[in-house]
């Protein structure tokens, strides 16, 4: 049996922060358990220790010498719906309120990126495959083959580094690559550790890592150009070869409208006009909107930044509430985008409404009341949004970007398929084009627009295909 290893920053249900946590919780779920024996590491976080630290088993204790950072660690284990997640405790490092942000980021990722390889030590457990994700865990596959490299079962484990988001890279001075990691000076002099005269995180896993994969088959392609590579569409177009774009899905026992307690009224296809129109009303009621459930309500469930398209939608919101329309907004993100949104709701009294802050319970009612989620993104790696919207029944409109293109198909009036709508160009005026088209349907073809949703909730959003790509992803990594 193959063993793997996960090795990330986090994952539901313990703690996430984006969307990162979602994969490494519904991935390790979906793998064929009798090829592949699944196992993720994370750190011990404050909440997680308050919450589940009960439950967990003390596997073993660890020292971590590497450069100035000399600590401790006791490693624990839990069992979560069948798989088992490792968790490093550390209290120097992990025992705060948050994941990220802390000015000491650098040392937190580094002491966590070798504490993992001296578990693997102590604990003598060798994965076949470290399946690793985003930058902070990006040195791993270094750390094995430059620095424990003479230790046979360490230097023999093959690497896949999964990019969720390239636009987060972990750079710092090139310090922490001896500070930290204690990195002979030879690999930074020759360019293996260096990127900019400074110490790249990223880079370093991209270069490093058997194999590099990205989120959606798209964004695959997209990292590769200058407008989308973030510096690193050099190096990256250097690993083409070992570069593979695998398109997320989400966990469809959490987001079923079937069984979803978060909404008011379940539904599945049997059912979906009582159910979209019973949850409506009472989204409608919940943010005070007027009870109107023939106006069409279009909202966004998103982080409020350049990225996820805040400006567009800003620039057109006046248009679109010059329409007979309800907007409902969910997120927290950049001071300016929140105190906009906050004038329009107070302009616009029971046709928009704003929730800044964060409510997993108001985002499942959202996605099963709204007609329409908004995601006009700049770029967009995956997306998880859309994917849940389709899976309620619940109709996108995105922007051509990374996996938003890969999974949302714009309607066809002609061949009478699609799931949503899309634009191309990032401008306001592309959006509002493509949003007037989408509320021409919904008032002038309610029967195409029921095609719609149909379509919607047909489309498979599971990690079941996903599954089965990562599962020949890791075949074939075995024989490089």
């Amino acid at each position: 049996m193959t063993k793997v290893l996960f090795v990330s920053f986090e994952s539901l249900p313990f703690v996430k922060t984006g969307g990162l946590a979602d994969v490494v919780y519904a991935l390790p779920k979906a793998l064929d358990k009798k090829e592949f024996d699944v196992r993720v590491v994370m750190p011990m976080y404050k909440t997680v220790k308050e919450k589940y630290y009960e439950g967990m088993t003390f596997k073993d204790h660890i020292y971590v010498h590497s450069g100035f950072i000399k600590e401790e660690a006791d490693i624990y284990s839990y069992i979560n719906e069948g798989v088992e997640y490792l968790f490093i405790d550390n209290d120097t490092f992990f025992n705060r309120d948050g994941v990220y942000g802390y000015s000491d980021d650098a040392a937190r990722f580094s002491f966590y990126n070798v504490a993992v390889i001296e578990m693997m030590l102590k604990m003598e457990y060798y994965p076949d495959i470290c399946h690793e994700h985003d930058y902070h865990t990006a040195v791993l596959p270094a750390l094995c083959k430059l620095k424990y490299n003479a230790i046979e079962k360490i230097r023999n484990i093959k690497h896949i580094l999964t990019i969720h988001n390239l636009a987060y890279q972990g750079e710092y001075d090139k310090s922490v690559l001896f500070d930290y990691l204690n990195f002979d000076y030879q690999y930074y002099e020759n360019g293996d550790l260096r990127f900019n005269d400074y110490c790249n995180f990223m880079k370093i896993g991209i270069v490093f890592a058997d194999f590099v994969t990205t989120v959606s088959k798209t964004y695959a392609k997209e990292i590769q150009t200058p407008e989308y590579g973030c510096k690193l569409d050099v190096i990256l177009r250097y690993r083409n070869k070992d570069l593979y774009g695998i398109v997320n899905g989400i966990d469809t026992e959490s987001f079923n409208p079937a069984t979803d307690e978060n909404i008011h009224h379940k539904y599945s296809l049997r059912n979906y006009i009582t159910g979209k129109r019973e949850n409506k009303r009472s989204l409608q009621y919940r943010l005070g909107l007027e009870d109107k459930p023939d106006t069409m309500l279009v909202g966004m469930v998103s982080r409020l930044t350049f990225q996820k398209g805040a400006d567009i939608f800003l620039g057109a919101i006046q248009e679109i509430l010059r329409r007979d329309i309800q907007v409902a907004v969910l997120g927290t993100g950049e001071s300016k985008h929140e105190y906009s949104f906050k004038m329009l709701e107070n302009e616009n009294k029971n046709r928009f409404v704003y929730y800044c802050g964060y409510d997993e319970a108001l985002a499942h009612s959202m996605y099963a009341g709204l007609d329409m989620l908004m995601m006009p993104s700049l770029f967009e790696p995956c997306g998880i949004s859309q994917l849940i919207a389709m899976r309620y029944g619940t109709l996108p409109l995105v922007r051509e970007t990374g996996g938003l293109r890969d999974t949302v198909e714009p309607l066809n009036e002609y061949t009478n398929t699609g799931r949503g709508f899309s634009f191309g160009p990032y401008t306001t005026h592309d959006f509002l084009n493509v949003f007037n088209y989408a509320y021409t349907q919904y008032y002038e073809y309610p029967e195409r627009w029921k095609m719609l949703i149909k379509n919607a909730m047909k489309y498979d959003v599971s990690f079941d295909k996903s599954a089965r790509e990562y599962e020949e992803l890791y075949r074939k990594v075995l024989k490089k």
